[in-house]
Formats: structure tokens, C-alpha cells, sequence
């Protein structure tokens, strides 16, 4: 099964990838981890990647599409989580077109609606282990008393620089711009489905299950 998880930034799309990482054996094919795997990989797509990267420039679409069928093809896998690709109606058609070559579907694409000032409130009070990465929140997931993630027994915790409300409005709005459009996108094409992004983080992880194994 492959699946696109969509919504704005803080909507909880990376816990969620997470726990069907862990519970289905999927495979999350994140953007960035992707192009910086490849860049020190020594291959020929990789050393593309560092050249570009090397001079600043914002790798193509092409590139990403190109390691993306690297992965749809190397086998192994109980199915992908697509996280930060795509982004456009245009990487959506180049998806697409991708996934048909190589034999494969695009099974759903999971929104997680989450309204904008609970987005607020969720992003502005987040921290995370700065160990294994664990997502912690002032108000519905507090650091534990003993100042010990609970996953891996980490004891530093940081907040991501831009975890500010404007900083967020900011990276709203590019949401909104940009990335929206995938959610008629997908409607159309019938595959899309929305899970309320604001509940207990079980609650929700049971909603998407029951999307996917409907």
C-alpha cells in the first residue's frame, strides 16, 4: 500500500508516518532524508545531487522523481509513506506518471485537517528529544517529571527555531498556496480521505488504520 499523508505544518504527519513505520513495515520516503542519503552515496544520481546542493541551488523535480524510482524499485517494502512530495499539482501528475511506470498505485491520501489556531497553540508549545526525535507538548504531552523521553531515555530537548507564530502563519500560508490545491487534487481522483488531526494521538492513528484497512 502506498500512501501520501497531507495537511499544514504541525498537523502531526510525521508522528502518525511513524507509528505505520513501525506497525505495518512501511517505508517513509521523506525529501530531504532522501537527498541527503544520496549525496553521500557516491552513486550517479547522488553526485547530482551534491553538485546541485553544492551550488545552492533547489534540487529538481526530476532529481527527486529519479530517487523516488529508486526506491519504488528496489523491493522489500510493505508499501511507502510519500512525506514532502508532492507539493504541487505538478510533482502530484509526475508522481502519478512514476507510480503507473513502475506497476504500482497510489492507494490513499490521508488529510489531517487541523483548524489554524489550534495549529497555533499545538506548534508554539512543542518540543521534541533531541536523541531519537520523539514529539513532546507543553499541554497534551508534557517532557516527563523525571526529564526522561519516554522512547529512548533522552534527556535534551530542543525547539525548532521557527516554532513561532509567525514563523507558522508564515509556513501556513505557503501551505495554503502551494500544497491545497492537492486536496481537490485528490478528491477527484478519488483516493483522498480526511482524518481530524486533533485529537489524542491513538485516536487519530486509529482513524487513519480504519481509513486504510476500510
Amino acid at each position: 500500500m502506498n500512501i501520501i499523508l497531507l495537511g499544514p505544518p504541525g498537523a502531526g504527519k510525521g508522528t502518525q508516518a511513524r507509528f505505520l513505520v513501525e506497525e505495518r513495515g512501511m517505508v517513509q520516503l521523506s525529501t530531504g532524508d532522501m537527498l541527503r542519503e544520496a549525496k553521500d552515496s557516491g552513486t550517479e544520481m547522488g553526485n547530482r545531487v551534491a553538485e546541485v546542493m553544492a551550488r545552492g541551488e533547489l534540487v529538481t523535480d526530476e532529481i527527486v522523481i529519479g530517487l523516488i524510482r529508486e526506491k519504488l524499485t528496489a523491493g522489500g517494502a510493505a508499501g511507502f509513506i510519500f512525506d514532502g512530495f508532492p507539493r504541487t499539482l505538478k510533482q502530484a501528475d509526475a508522481l502519478g506518471e512514476l507510480l503507473e511506470e513502475v506497476g504500482q498505485s497510489l492507494d490513499k491520501v490521508v488529510e489531517l485537517r487541523v483548524e489554524d489556531e489550534a495549529l497555533v497553540k499545538r506548534i508554539t508549545a512543542r518540543s521534541t528529544c533531541g536523541k531519537c526525535g520523539e514529539v513532546y507538548n507543553d499541554i497534551t504531552k508534557p517532557i516527563p517529571e523525571d526529564g526522561k523521553c519516554v522512547k529512548c531515555g533522552g534527556t535534551e530537548f530542543k525547539r525548532r527555531s521557527d516554532d513561532n507564530e509567525d514563523s507558522l502563519r508564515t509556513r501556513l500560508m505557503a501551505y495554503y498556496k502551494q500544497t491545497a490545491p492537492l486536496i481537490g487534487y485528490y478528491y477527484h481522483a478519488g483516493n483522498h480521505c480526511r482524518v481530524d488531526g486533533l485529537g489524542e494521538m491513538d485516536a487519530i492513528k486509529a482513524a487513519i488504520a480504519e481509513q486504510l484497512d476500510g
